[in-house]
């Protein structure tokens, strides 16, 4: 009994010095329920930790549920007043103590407003630095039997953003036919420039053009300038509301319908929520003419996209309206489409 009780003695000292190395290589994230999480913290971003572990996978955890933090290699620290470090983190009590080559410093978990890889760039100086990305959709749909129906929708969007503005381009292509008679064959392109002047508030102007042959307009377009106001305004969840002056022309191919071709308003409203894995997002817009505030033009889309396989891939649900208050003779008021579209992004 006695060597078999030296040698199980044995090897649980050679297992602890064994799993020693890798308790010293790994990152310790401490809660305030006085859980410990062992990994690596990848970064702290957005009020959360990002830790990668072999046993959980990657964990977000909520920087306000943080005590402590105990790195094994050097990371790049920024506080929330702007000063920057990069060394190794200890937990000592409620406070974290940054070392490196450049000396020390002590603060707490609450005051570190991001960390990441040291050698790499600042998130946030990344982020102010312009960069263009890319989208492409396209939905297809058709059906054969009692009736005969095909239909095609390709837009494309190029977004240039930073903190302090957003230029968009866009366009979109909708035709549909139904037992050989087009049910829509509308075009439109455009242009929408944000700039985030002061705050929670910011100018802007758009302009959008195109056709809708379906409704016998050969040209229209809509010009628009004026203030926007961010009602929410966080990193991922934002609702704009927008108020302006408008120029609204609409030309159509009956010689018996009049031509639209006045100043309005311009009001609208822009909604985009990001979750962890699918993003949702509304928008409206209303044009009234100042001759006539009976005469006014209202579209609307909304719509939720979910990641595929691959993230560049992405599957879009949604629903779009025009609703044109004084349209040509025989022409429906109201326009309803719903879409399922894949789309594809890219920088």
């Amino acid at each position: 009994m006695k060597p078999s009780l030296r040698l199980r003695r044995i090897l649980s000292v050679a297992a602890a010095f064994g799993l020693l190395p890798a308790v010293l290589s790994a990152d310790v994230v401490e809660t305030k329920n006085g859980a410990r999480i062992v990994g690596t913290v990848v970064k702290i971003d957005d009020g959360a930790v990002l830790v990668k572990t072999d046993y959980a996978g990657d964990l977000a955890i909520k920087q306000s549920e943080v005590t402590g933090i105990t790195t094994d290699q050097p990371v790049s620290v920024r506080l929330a007043s702007g000063t920057v470090l990069s060394g190794t983190v200890t937990s000592e009590g409620s406070a974290l103590r940054i070392t490196g080559a450049d000396g020390q410093l002590t603060t707490s978990v609450d005051k570190v407003a991001a960390t990441w890889q040291a050698g790499d760039e600042d998130p946030q100086t990344a982020a102010l630095r312009r960069h263009w990305t890319y989208e492409a959709a396209v939905d297809i749909t058709g059906k054969t039997g009692n009736k005969e129906q095909i239909g095609t929708a390709v837009s494309a969007r190029a977004v240039l953003k930073t903190p302090q503005d957003t230029l968009q381009f866009y366009t979109a292509y909708d035709r549909q036919v139904a037992d050989g008679q087009k049910a829509a064959d509308q075009f439109k392109a455009g242009v929408d420039y944000q700039n985030n002047f002061a705050g929670r508030k910011s100018w802007y102007v758009r302009d959008e053009g195109g056709f809708d042959r379906v409704k016998d307009i050969d040209l229209y377009n809509i010009a628009a300038f004026g203030l926007g106001y961010d009602f929410i305004k966080e990193p991922k969840h934002t609702l704009t509301g927008r108020a302006g002056i408008s120029y609204r022309y609409e030309g159509y191919g009956d010689p018996v319908a009049e031509d639209v071709s006045s100043a309005g308003l311009d009001l609208g409203v822009n909604h985009e929520w990001e979750f962890t894995n699918s993003k949702l997002v509304n928008r409206v817009a209303f044009v009234p003419t100042f001759e006539d505030f009976g005469n006014y033009r209202l579209t609307h889309e909304s719509f939720y996209e979910i990641p595929l396989a691959a993230p560049e891939w992405k599957l879009r649900i949604g629903v779009s309206n025009d609703y044109n208050s004084q349209p040509g003779p025989g022409v429906e008021r109201l326009d309803t489409a719903y879409f399922t579209r894949l789309v594809l992004n890219w920088q």
